[in-house]
């Protein structure tokens, strides 16, 4: 780099810092930007609790919480005061040298985890959380084969975006990684016809998240169980977006008694932090050494994030919390009279309402309105708020979806 574009570089940091407006913001990221994300019209610089701010001042009910990482909102204190004292005593630590903060993180996940998960590996998102768990069924079967689920949604890496189903996702990258079969999802006739003397595990979504947000059945569930234990398979539970409390317990996985073999962990784990990790089952045994590996993985910072979520989860009771708000969520919106709505479901604080129409305009209007939304499909609106949020101010985002879905219907 010349020192004339050092200066240049930092001269446009400057400039976006000490201006902070929305329009320099939004030029300089997509002057210098990938170009992979399509941006909203907004520039967040701040966030307090369930309400994030924009660089020019306005403040907006967050019901997105990035994708469902902020569960416990932004700026928790007890994550904040963590991360403080961790940051000043031991930021990086590789996993070849044991540390506190991650020893006492794998005795704390033992103990909240389904039964027999007792051993885990520590990495720094969902996606990376599926293809260890990929590569972990193939070693401990020694077979090739997965059987994925339409509509399910697993991650953007080679392997994870092999057992991720839709074509938009997937078909600016093949060929993929080969041996992935993908069947219809709360259909267990069809997974018993998939799964072969070749399968080293099927993976699923307790609710699919992307996919619509839609809920498997608690029959088709104990169906995958059995069937992998009568074959062979594996059992890989994908709770990337259902993990920490968001359907109304700590994991999905609980509201049916299922265990899994491998469960797939992220988003929310360390209140904000990157961080995921894989969950093993006896089944697994211990793994190789040298076997699979992450530089980042297992830090004394986010393991101290996440020992602190976990404290949060457990003494505010936020399991209990989403499971009592999303009861009243569905209440509501089934109650709603607007033609375009097909459907409304969820569990906990993840909600969904199929519309007859695509959902990108209604997200707007939310947007318009001081809410923010996700889509779950094209035709599909996604809440996914903090499960620190009141009712006060639930009822205020089901007020300005309500107002949306009926204005909509003009």
């Amino acid at each position: 780099m010349t020192d004339a574009t050092d200066n240049a570089a930092r001269a446009a940091t400057t400039e976006a810092s000490a201006a902070l407006t929305t329009s320099a913001i939004l030029d300089l990221e997509a002057r210098h930007g990938s170009g992979v994300y399509p941006k909203r019209p907004i520039a967040l610089v701040e966030g307090q609790g369930v309400r994030v701010r924009d660089a020019d001042g306005r403040w907006f009910l967050d019901a997105a919480a990035g994708h469902g990482v902020a569960n416990l909102g932004h700026g928790h204190p007890r994550v904040l005061s963590a991360l403080s004292a961790q940051a000043a005593r031991l930021v990086t630590c590789a996993e070849t040298y044991p540390n506190d903060r991650r020893a006492a993180l794998l005795a704390r996940l033992a103990g909240v985890t389904p039964p027999g998960l007792d051993r885990f590996f520590l990495c720094n998102s969902g996606t990376e959380a599926v293809e260890a768990a990929l590569k972990f069924a193939r070693v401990a079967t020694g077979r090739t084969g997965f059987v994925a689920l339409q509509r399910g949604f697993h991650g953007r890496t080679f392997g994870a975006l092999s057992a991720t189903a839709e074509k938009r996702h997937r078909d600016a990258f093949a060929p993929l990684v080969p041996g992935f079969t993908h069947v219809a999802f709360d259909d267990l006739p069809a997974a018993e016809a998939a799964v072969g003397d070749d399968t080293a595990a099927v993976i699923v979504e307790i609710v699919q998240g992307e996919g619509g947000v839609r809920p498997a059945s608690g029959a088709y569930l104990a169906g995958l169980r059995a069937l992998c234990d009568r074959t062979g398979a594996l059992l890989i539970v994908d709770e990337v977006q259902t993990g920490f409390g968001r359907t109304g317990r700590l994991f999905a996985c609980e509201h049916h008694d299922l265990r899994p073999d491998l469960l797939c962990l992220g988003k929310a784990m360390a209140g904000g932090l990157p961080m995921g990790a894989v969950a093993l089952g006896a089944a697994l045994g211990t793994l190789p050494p040298g076997s699979h590996g992450s530089t980042f993985g297992g830090n004394p910072l986010a393991c101290a994030a996440a020992l602190a979520t976990l404290d949060v989860l457990h003494d505010e009771r936020l399991p209990e919390h989403a499971a009592d708000l999303g009861d009243h969520a569905l209440q509501r919106l089934a109650a709603v009279d607007a033609p375009m709505v097909r459907a409304v479901r969820g569990l906990g604080l993840m909600l969904g309402i199929e519309l007859r129409t695509r959902v990108t305009p209604l997200l707007k209007a939310l947007l318009e309105a001081g809410v923010l939304a996700l889509p779950a499909g094209p035709t599909v609106l996604r809440l996914l708020p903090p499960l620190t949020i009141t009712e006060a101010e639930l009822d205020t985002v089901l007020d300005a979806v309500e107002l949306v879905l009926r204005s909509a219907a003009r």
